[in-house]
């Protein structure tokens, strides 16, 4: 005889309901912003990798029906430094991830073991990808709409402390700002 333990059930499994998402599409379109890989936030979340000390960083954008990592840093070193799964791309449903939480929340969200938590154990990214700790905190524009999340994230579950989350914040202001006088033709803009 056999016992499988219930899923949790209800809203714990949902992604949050975004009334944001048609204006934030709108903005991040006419700042050229979700649609492909940007240099500059690659090496913004290559330098944010470096600062956390952590295997994987982004930056994210999310629109109506996905989320984009315009900027991403993965682990070097192919399948076994991400513990056999399959590596993260650029594109995610937005029923992964930490990140939608943190875009409605409008503030940083820190997991320093996401099975510790029943609204996030059991997320895709647990499971198909390895995630176990998150760190994100959300891109806010100077109008106040949340842009999207620069993130860290580890295979491992990780006291982030006082000192990670200041260093997440901080990271997400200063590029919120970088973020703002962008145009569509000026690049990255990071």
């Amino acid at each position: 005889m056999s016992y499988d333990p219930p899923r949790p059930a209800g809203r714990l499994l949902l992604t949050p309901e975004d009334r944001d998402a048609p204006a934030r599409t709108r903005r991040l379109r006419r700042l050229g912003l979700g649609e492909q890989p940007e240099p500059a936030l690659d090496a913004f979340a290559d330098r944010l990798a470096e600062l956390t000390g952590a295997p994987y960083a982004m930056v994210n954008f999310l629109d109506e029906e996905r989320q984009f990592f315009a900027g991403l840093h993965t682990p070097e070193g192919g399948r076994a430094a991400r513990g056999g799964k399959p590596a993260v791309g650029r594109r995610l449903s937005r029923e992964y991830g930490y990140c939608p939480h943190v875009v409605v929340r409008r503030k940083a969200l820190v997991l320093e073991d996401v099975g510790d938590y029943p609204r996030f154990a059991c997320n895709p990214l647990v499971d198909e990808y390895g995630i176990r700790s998150y760190l994100g905190a959300p891109l806010i524009d100077s109008a106040g709409l949340v842009l999207g999340t620069v993130c860290v994230a580890d295979l491992a579950p990780r006291a982030w402390g006082k000192a990670g989350l200041e260093t997440i914040k901080a990271t997400a202001a200063d590029l919120a700002v970088r973020l703002q006088g962008r145009t569509p033709a000026a690049g990255a803009g990071a």
